[in-house]
């Protein structure tokens, strides 16, 4: 377990100086999958409150069971409000992905939401970031400004059109480029299809030229050396839901075999 190499305070740096960094989609809300996760190595998971059942209390939990297996936990808000935001970096996550982040207006907005000098976060250090107020007040302030990483999910045609002022807002530490939902806003057939390449290139651009990384969501080793080959260093596979059904489907096909070849 590589408790020390993800911990939550070494990750920003990582994603921001382009580390390759390996991360998965948890959508179960509980902490079992997320233990699991990170003592496989996984640098970082995605507890996915836009797709998923979290709550609060479960978004609580989960973060705990990041830290305890050495791996950050990222929360991919179900919406991008203030309150929201502060609920879950109270909470302890080492950084909040954001859906839909369309426009430079609210790029600045939800980066004021993660940042005490400069923004707008509401300050308590009596919370499992500020280590229940052991951590004081301005160590708690820099601290937290030094860790949390804001990820804006590029994923709207209008977003193509202020990529380059998107990106480049101060604040923002990297984009994830949402190809699904690129793909049916633009009404391609596939995730693949030449518009939607054309966009990926234009974003990863955009993101070279104000010097930030860009995260992706690929489908298998051939799908990251393509994007890495584009410039992109974070990425994203699957889901705890998909490796299991995988894994439940390859075992299941394995000794459903047996009786048949047996016959």
């Amino acid at each position: 377990m590589n408790v020390a190499k993800t911990a939550p305070t070494g990750f920003r740096q990582r994603f921001m100086t382009g580390e390759t960094l390996v991360g998965t989609f948890v959508k179960t809300p509980a902490t079992h999958p997320i233990e699991i996760l990170g003592q496989s190595g996984f640098e970082f998971v995605v507890i996915d409150e836009e797709h998923a059942p979290w709550d609060r209390v479960a978004i609580d939990g989960a973060l705990l069971a990041a830290r305890a297996s050495g791996t950050a936990g990222i929360v991919r808000v179900a919406e991008p409000s203030a309150a929201r935001i502060l609920a879950v970096l109270d909470d302890g996550a080492t950084g909040i992905l954001v859906p839909h982040v369309s426009s430079v207006a609210k790029a600045k907005e939800i980066a004021q939401a993660c940042r005490f000098r400069g923004g707008r976060r509401g300050f308590s250090n009596t919370t499992r970031a500020g280590n229940f107020g052991a951590v004081g007040v301005w160590a708690h302030v820099d601290a937290q400004d030094a860790q949390t990483t804001f990820i804006a999910m590029i994923e709207d045609p209008e977003a193509l059109d202020e990529i380059d002022s998107i990106v480049a807002t101060d604040g923002l530490d990297g984009v994830f480029i949402g190809r699904g939902d690129l793909t049916v806003a633009l009404g391609a057939p596939a995730m693949d299809a030449p518009e939607i390449m054309g966009a990926c290139e234009k974003i990863i651009a955009a993101a070279k030229k104000a010097g930030k990384p860009v995260a992706m969501m690929v489908a298998n080793q051939d799908d990251a050396r393509r994007f890495h080959t584009m410039g992109t260093t974070t990425f994203i596979v699957a889901s705890d839901q998909g490796f299991m059904r995988q894994a439940a489907m390859k075992a299941y096909a394995e000794i459903s075999s047996v009786g048949a070849k047996s016959a």
